[in-house]
């Protein structure tokens, strides 16, 4: 962590977290073997336990370096990928991945050398009766595995079905990008009826402002009154506010802030603000903005023409608002000020002997001011200037009625309304630009009765619905565009790593044959996602698709070292089945201890526990459901699968022979 930087944070804390159960599975597969041979070898004087300790770590090497490899082939492509995705993941992965190479290091060096030179322990009570379970288990697995190897076709057959059956909860469940994390903040957005004023609009901000602060759980409120921030920018806007809550800590507060939030939404009702719309959500991750506005979707229309922009907005809007469940539904076209137009009539201007020009230099002086000195007050220098008073030019009969001299008779008083028509008309707050071409921002709420990734995908139905005039397009911005472009990237680091994964044991086993059965175990752990994320009522989101990519360099361990001990067997003379429930009697012990202390490892994760917890928790769910069904996958899907191969392998040998 040092040399790359990183500091203690959620996402380096988190990593560790995941890491601790992981980085014990390589020590314990080659102290299981040590202690195996040990055992087998009991009685032996110090030179032949360490002679022992050696051999034994030689069987075990190959599988621990195979299954290290694969843990971080999974992962490393994660450290060369930028964007919002590589930004909150890299820290997490160079963690786990630096803890995974040290203990590497120590299994492989540190352990064999302290085993062979601790003395064994005499057998208590407690570990004879562990050691009886563990051989009752050991001799039950040997037995089923031995009645499954006589139909090694119905195992593969039940996890297709399986997985068939799996694949919709885990495909059609609740969609989005970032996890919500209960940081205590609510964002409240009030929208008042067109033409308020700002006077009344504050009224309305601080009786809602009152009826919060009235609620033991608020710690401290900021209200915005008469404008809204887009952007990095702030606009006037007298008919909107809104306030940003600060709750106290959950410990204080005793109930989570959607809860709150559910609480304040009825009184409000209750309040019965007429011509006010009050929207409020949990605020987004600290620091993390997706969308340039404070809505769940943001849509932009590109074109050139604003006030066909502004038509073609109206009718966005007007769909969108048939999708049930969507709120505060807006356009930027609609947020308009009243502005001052001041139209020159050339031809009678020019009558005068006066152009547009001496115009607008008279109504900058008397709508603006000259300076015509100023004064120190202090060490501050204020500008003194010289204008019409406000209340002689606030409405456009006003402005008209300013003198002016023409330069043909300068004697003669002259109105501004006799040469330019001045008049309040509407004017967009502001013009917004994408890649220099003008847009029109287009926003939504998602009520919370409605699924997000089934509101993103009608949204993207209305889209697709509407015909636009050539030259003008709607497309989706903000959050749903990066939800996107995480998903894709996503779905793309995933076939990388499963295929680094069986590169690399494609290079260690020197064939095709066994990485192929070993990686039968990765899609299958799907099936155990799904329940997983099924039961804990969690989205997919983007921590989910990382908790899969992990998977895919962690659940083949287990397959890599029963795989192995097979080989070994059958290099010891061993017939294919003999080898295979040789191989599953012997291995149970360490993949059931590798698996539990892993999932024990993510279990405080998993259950979110205390604050800042739901960002990674549906990565360790993920992790933890995936990593504990891929156990059963192996257990009893890998010898089926490899019966099968290498039966198929001995037939094709002997009709090559005929």
């Amino acid at each position: 962590m040092a040399s790359g930087g990183l500091t203690l944070n959620i996402m380096t804390l988190g990593g560790l977290a995941l890491g601790i159960g992981m980085l014990v599975d390589s020590t314990i597969v080659m102290l299981e073997n040590i202690y195996r041979h040990q055992r087998e070898r009991s009685g032996a004087d110090a030179t032949d336990v360490i002679e022992v300790s050696g051999r034994a770590a030689a069987e075990v090497n190959s599988a621990i370096v195979a299954s290290t490899s694969t843990n971080l082939a999974a992962v490393l492509p994660f450290l060369f990928i930028g964007g919002l995705v590589g930004l909150l993941f890299q820290e997490l992965i160079f963690t786990i991945s630096a803890a995974i190479v040290a203990s590497l290091l120590v299994a492989l060096t540190l352990v064999p050398a302290l085993a062979g030179r601790i003395p064994a322990q005499r057998e208590g009570l407690m570990r004879r009766g562990v050691n009886f379970l563990i051989s009752a288990l050991q001799n039950g697995y040997a037995w089923l595995t031995r009645w499954l190897l006589k139909a090694p076709w119905l195992v593969p057959l039940l996890f297709i079905l399986g997985m068939v059956l799996a694949w919709p909860m885990l495909s059609q469940g609740r969609q989005i990008f970032l996890p919500e994390m209960d940081e205590g903040r609510v964002y409240v957005s009030i929208t008042a009826d067109r033409g308020i004023n700002l006077t009344r609009m504050d009224e309305i901000v601080s009786k809602i402002e009152t009826m919060f602060m009235q609620q033991s759980e608020v710690e401290s409120i900021y209200a915005q009154v008469g404008g809204f921030v887009f952007g990095r920018s702030t606009y006037e806007a007298s008919n909107r506010s809104s306030l940003h809550v600060t709750l106290k800590p959950i410990k204080e507060r005793g109930i989570d802030s959607r809860t709150w939030i559910a609480r304040m939404q009825k009184k409000i009702r209750d309040a019965s603000l007429v011509g006010v719309r009050i929207y409020m959500r949990v605020s987004g991750i600290r620091g993390i903005r997706l969308n340039r506005g404070d809505d769940d979707i943001e849509l932009r229309l590109q074109g050139t023409d604003l006030e066909k922009m502004s038509r073609i907005a109206d009718r966005v809007v007007a769909r969108l608002g048939e999708i049930e469940g969507l709120r505060n539904i807006s356009h930027t076209s609609e947020d308009l000020n009243q502005e001052l137009s001041v139209v020159v009539d050339r031809e009678r201007a020019s009558g005068f002997g006066l152009s547009v020009e001496d115009v607008g230099r008279i109504l900058e002086l008397a709508l603006g001011g000259l300076k015509v000195t100023e004064f120190l007050d202090g060490d501050r220098s204020v500008d003194v200037r010289l204008r019409l008073q406000r209340r002689d030019v606030s409405t456009p009969a006003d402005v008209e009625s300013v003198i002016i001299f023409s330069r043909t008779e300068p004697r003669v008083p002259l109105r501004l309304g006799e040469v330019a028509k001045v008049e309040l008309v509407p004017s967009p707050v502001s013009i917004h630009r994408d890649q220099q071409r003008r847009v029109v921002n287009i926003s939504a709420s998602i009520g919370k009765d409605l699924n997000p990734g089934e509101a993103l995908q009608s949204v993207q139905t209305v889209i697709e619905g509407i015909e636009l005039p050539p030259g003008y397009v709607v497309y989706e911005a903000g959050g749903q565009e990066a939800q996107r472009e995480g998903r894709d990237l996503g779905l793309l680091l995933l076939g990388l790593a499963l295929f680094l994964v069986f590169v690399v044991m494609a290079v260690q086993y020197e064939s095709l044959r066994n990485p192929i059965v070993i990686m039968l175990s990765v899609p299958f752990a799907v099936i155990g996602v799904a329940l997983g994320l099924e039961w804990s009522g969690l989205p997919r989101s983007m921590p989910v698709l990382l908790g899969l990519i992990m998977l895919a360099g962690i659940v083949v361990n287990n397959a890599i070292v029963l795989v192995e001990y097979i080989v070994l067997q059958r290099r010891a003379g061993l017939t294919i089945d003999a080898a295979i429930i040789e191989a599953a009697r012997l291995r149970l012990r360490p993949i059931l201890m590798t698996t539990l202390t892993t999932v024990a490892g993510m279990l405080p994760l998993a259950l979110a526990w205390g604050e800042g917890a739901e960002m990674l928790q549906p990565l360790a769910v993920t992790m933890v459901s995936g990593l504990l069904f891929s156990t059963l996958v192996t257990l009893l899907l890998i010898p089926s699968v490899y019966r099968l191969i290498a039966e198929g392998d001995r037939r094709l040998k002997v009709k090559g022979e005929r």
